[in-house]
C-alpha cells in the first residue's frame, strides 16, 4: 500500500440486498487514483454488521478520512445505516437512480452486486455527498401507520370483490358471505382507527403539520395522500430537486427511440410503489382541475 500520508480518503461502498451486503473498500490518493483494496459479502443481519465492522477496521487506516456509501434500497439499508450511525461512522445514502447514472457514466456495462459495490466506493471517493440523517421517530411511526392503512385497504377491496363475485354466482353460500362481511367490517374498523392515528400524529408534530398545510392547497390532494408522501420521503429531506422525487416515485419517463425508430414512451415505474398508489387518484383529479 502507498504511504498513508499520500492517501486523501477511504470509502466503503455497500450494495444492499434483502439478505446480503456486498462491500468494496477503496482509497484515493493525491493523484486522484482510485484503487479497490478489498471486497467481501456479509449477511444483512445484526451479526453480519458486526463481522463487517471488524473486517473494515482491519482494512482502514486510522488517520485517513473514512466514509461509507450505500443505496437507498427499499427499507433494507436502514438497519445497517442505523448501526453505522450509532457508531459515529460518516455514512451517505444515495437514491438508486443517482447511483445508476454514475455507474453508467464511468462505463460500467456489466451489473452484479460486487461491481455495484465497487462503483459505489468509487462514487463515494470522487463526490462529496451529504451525510445521512436517520428518520425522526414520528416519520417512522407515520410510515408504519400509512403502510398498514394501505394494506388494510387492499384487503378490504379484495374481500369486497369476493362478495361481489359471490352475489353473481349460481349458488350462494351464506357461511362464506357472512365470514367475508365480518372481515370487511373488522377491516373498516381498523382503517378508521389508523386514519385517526395518522391525523393525530400530524397534528401533534409542528414540522409535519406545517408541510401538510402547504400541500393541502393543491386541489384533489387529501391528508392521507400527503401522509404517505411525507412518510416515504422523510418529509422530502432526501431530495434536492423535483426531478429526484419524480424518479424516486417511478414517475420518470423512459424513451425508446434510436435513429428513425420511435418506440413507446412510458413511465419507468421503477421506484417507490407506495407513493404511486397514493398519488394515482389525486393525480387524475389535479389534471382535471388544471384543464
Amino acid at each position: 500500500m502507498k504511504n498513508h500520508l499520500e492517501l486523501l480518503s477511504q470509502n466503503l461502498g455497500v450494495d444492499v440486498a434483502k439478505d446480503t451486503l456486498d462491500v468494496a473498500f477503496s482509497t484515493i490518493d493525491m493523484q486522484q487514483q482510485v484503487k479497490v483494496k478489498a471486497s467481501r459479502k456479509f449477511a444483512n443481519t445484526p451479526a453480519g454488521f458486526k463481522q463487517l465492522q471488524k473486517w473494515l477496521e482491519s482494512k482502514r487506516i486510522k488517520d485517513v478520512e473514512l466514509r461509507i456509501l450505500m443505496e437507498a434500497t427499499g427499507i433494507y439499508y436502514e438497519q445497517f445505516a442505523w448501526f453505522l450511525y450509532e457508531r459515529e461512522y460518516a455514512v451517505s445514502v444515495v437514491l438508486p437512480t443517482k447511483a445508476k447514472r454514475y455507474l453508467q457514466a464511468i462505463g460500467n456495462k456489466s451489473k452484479n452486486d460486487k461491481i455495484d459495490a465497487k462503483g459505489l466506493a468509487r462514487m463515494g471517493l470522487q463526490q462529496r455527498l451529504p451525510l445521512w440523517q436517520p428518520l425522526s421517530k414520528n416519520i417512522y411511526r407515520l410510515r408504519l401507520l400509512t403502510r398498514q392503512l394501505e394494506d388494510f385497504n387492499n384487503q378490504r377491496t379484495a374481500f369486497l370483490n369476493q362478495l361481489h363475485a359471490l352475489s353473481h354466482s349460481a349458488y350462494s353460500v351464506k357461511e362464506v358471505e357472512k365470514s367475508l362481511k365480518k372481515m370487511v367490517k373488522e377491516l373498516e374498523k381498523g382503517i378508521g382507527q389508523l386514519e385517526k392515528a395518522i391525523e393525530k400524529l400530524i397534528q401533534e408534530d409542528e414540522v409535519l403539520s406545517s408541510k401538510v398545510e402547504k400541500v393541502l392547497s393543491l386541489k384533489g390532494v387529501g391528508l392521507k395522500t400527503i401522509a404517505v408522501l411525507l412518510a416515504e420521503t422523510n418529509a422530502f429531506a432526501t431530495f434536492e430537486k423535483q426531478g429526484q422525487l419524480v424518479s424516486y416515485s417511478g414517475y420518470d419517463i423512459v424513451e425508446n427511440q434510436s435513429g428513425q425508430r420511435s418506440g413507446k414512451t412510458r413511465m419507468s415505474k421503477k421506484g417507490n410503489a407506495h407513493i404511486r398508489r397514493a398519488m394515482h387518484m389525486p393525480a387524475l383529479g389535479v389534471v382535471r382541475n388544471h384543464r
